[in-house]
């Protein structure tokens, strides 16, 4: 007998391909909301951030005619008499309708105390004679204030005018451009500062959830399923309470007459009330709250399925408990502590609302300049540099974890 298997006619096979590409294409169809939500929610809006991080073309849109008479100017003096003019036409113009005020926070970025000296020459240009501002507008912008004779200035005007510039992602670590174009520190420094103080406070707050988290998680994997479901109410609980409630939770709790330092003044254990709150200690301690499910929850997942009896079986064969738990149980547990420690460490790094509301100005965090740029400062440029920054930051060290760690190892259940 012939083993041979019949082959499949053109049209069998016609139906077959039929099949797949319905499949395929239900299963598309199925996972399109998912890509559109991925789309919108973060693909379009960190594409936006990279891109005004480096792009602002207000300024080159304002005075579009100034910027191009300033090409060929050196810098070093004061530009030539025609260019001059053509300012105060367009800061007439700007003044007419109602854009001087946008004109003046640009160049103010660049150069403080511009904004009311623009704002002063609009108000002075706006009535004066289109003739007049034509023949002697170089004289009436230069008679407004003294600031427009510096060179300075007008070095200020062209750079701002650049609409594609690296100088948000300069001011965002603290460097900018001098007079020569040449990369120099800044005389502020806060924004490396903010950048080393956010890993630390990040790194705080992930070791402590981790001292937390990590007995809980083991006792709730070793205690019986009734103790352990009545653990993990407690557990979930925060999630079923607002996050804001929670916050506002510990200011009730630390401020000077709060809880705690009521507490410690009648124990006698004070005689004044502790700053608690608005400072570092308290971003920590309400983070750490917060975020302690996060550790947990995976932690527990990863435990429960440890089987008990190589604990037991290491210590028949004469190793201590502690020493059955540093070779057999914790290697088995680092995925979960693994996972937990990624979760806790990427979400506090990005954190907001709480250092918002517990942190004062010790306890903000790079996420509370990001939101004071957006909206106090409306610096958006500057504000999408460090967001930017702070994204290639956490995409660093999740490579780094990667490399070392390895995300293949990480359980979340």
């Amino acid at each position: 007998m012939s083993n041979r298997v019949p082959s499949l006619s053109s049209e069998d096979a016609a139906n077959a391909r039929r099949q797949l590409r319905r499949r395929r294409t239900q299963a598309f169809l199925f996972v399109v909301p998912l890509l559109v939500f991925i789309l919108f929610a973060f693909v379009a809006p960190i594409t936006t951030m990279l891109f005004r991080s480096v792009y602002n073309p207000t300024v080159a849109e304002l005075v579009p005619e100034t910027l191009t008479m300033l090409e060929d100017w050196e810098g070093e003096t004061l530009p030539d008499p025609a260019v001059v003019t053509q300012m105060a036409i367009d800061m007439k113009r700007m003044a007419g309708n109602r854009t001087s005020g946008k004109f003046a926070d640009e160049i103010n970025r660049a150069l403080p105390g511009m904004s009311s000296v623009i704002k002063s020459t609009a108000r002075g240009l706006r009535r004066a004679d289109d003739a007049e501002l034509a023949a002697n507008g170089a004289e009436m912008l230069l008679a407004e204030n003294d600031r427009w004779a510096k060179p300075a200035t007008w070095r200020a005007i062209r750079s701002a005018g650049q609409a594609y510039t690296s100088s948000y992602y300069l001011t965002a670590v603290d460097l900018e451009y001098d007079a020569e174009g040449e990369i120099v520190m800044r005389d502020t420094q806060i924004y490396k500062q903010l950048y080393t103080k956010t890993l630390k406070m990040a790194l705080i707050i992930t070791g402590l959830t981790m001292l937390l988290g990590y007995p809980l998680a083991f006792y709730m994997s070793q205690a019986s399923p009734a103790t352990a479901n009545f653990l993990m109410v407690f557990v979930l609980l925060p999630f079923w309470t607002s996050l804001l409630v929670r916050t506002t939770a510990w200011i009730a709790l630390l401020q000077a007459g709060g809880v705690v330092n009521s507490t410690l003044i009648w124990a006698g254990l004070i005689n004044e009330p502790i700053e608690l709150l608005y400072n570092e200690f308290s971003t920590i301690l309400a983070m750490t709250h917060i975020l302690l499910p996060f550790m947990v929850l995976p932690l527990y997942a990863v435990m429960r399925g440890i089987d008990a009896s190589f604990m037991r079986a290491a210590i028949s064969m004469g190793s201590n408990p502690i020493g059955a738990w540093y070779k057999i149980y914790l290697p088995m547990s680092l995925p979960g502590l693994s996972a937990g420690a990624l979760l806790v460490f990427i979400i506090s790094v990005g954190y907001y609302i709480t250092p918002a509301l517990v942190g004062g100005t010790d306890g903000q965090m790079i996420s509370n300049i990001i939101a004071f740029h957006m909206q106090v400062s409306n610096n958006w440029e500057l504000a999408a540099a460090l967001g930017s920054l702070l994204l290639i930051l956490i995409l660093v060290l999740y490579w780094l974890f990667d490399r070392f760690v390895g995300t293949d190892n990480l359980k979340l259940g």
